[in-house]
């Protein structure tokens, strides 16, 4: 990296470089966005990401991300406790939020079984799960899990775990999205879709 910039400039340039999605040009953009307006921007930055270091904690029960724990939705009454849902990660679990499709409990892996990557069973969070689907008044354990190889591995192993629970355990429906046109969908997608197609 060229000496352009001071060190502490350098380090922001290099911290933000590591951030999904940000590579060298685009963090030194973001870096001299904040610098440029750092009352509007990297004042109120610094602070929430403090705030956040200090107050945001993994949730005991379901391994999602509040200020709280349990978290706010696991603390939630008014949540179906018979069903759970089984996302990837947190960014998962709050797309299902956005969508507002569901009212039930979650559970977040941590990642999917990958034997490229070395990931095994006991890098998720896979044993408080069965324990959880175990309990009393579940009756459902929904397979929220990416259509990928990895999230295929992960979800067919979580079948056969989840085997002696006494529970349903459900997968995503997948294949054409609302508003998709078959001309411009994978094979994948058009074969899925045709597997799952229901009555009209």
């Amino acid at each position: 990296m060229a000496a352009s910039a001071g060190p502490e400039i350098e380090r922001l340039i290099s911290l933000l470089s590591k951030l999904p999605g940000l590579g060298p040009r685009s963090a030194r953009r973001a870096a001299l966005a904040l610098l440029k307006r750092r009352d509007q921007l990297l004042v109120p930055l610094s602070e929430a990401l403090s705030t956040a270091a200090e107050r945001v904690k993994t949730c005991g029960v379901c391994g999602s991300l509040d200020t709280q724990d349990p978290c706010a939705i696991c603390a939630d009454a008014h949540r179906d406790a018979s069903l759970i849902c089984v996302v990837e990660e947190v960014g998962a679990l709050w797309a299902m939020e956005r969508a507002a499709a569901f009212r039930g409990r979650y559970h977040v892996l941590g990642g999917l079984l990958s034997a490229l990557d070395g990931v095994g069973p006991e890098a998720l969070r896979i044993g408080p799960l069965v324990a959880r689907a175990a309990e009393t008044g579940v009756r459902e354990v929904i397979l929220a899990l990416p259509a990928t190889v990895d999230g295929q591995t992960t979800a067919h192993y979580l079948a056969e775990r989840l085997e002696g629970a006494g529970v349903s355990v459900t997968m995503l429906a997948r294949g054409v999205p609302v508003g998709g046109e078959l001309d411009w969908l994978d094979d994948g997608t058009i074969n899925q879709a045709m597997r799952a197609r229901r009555p009209a």
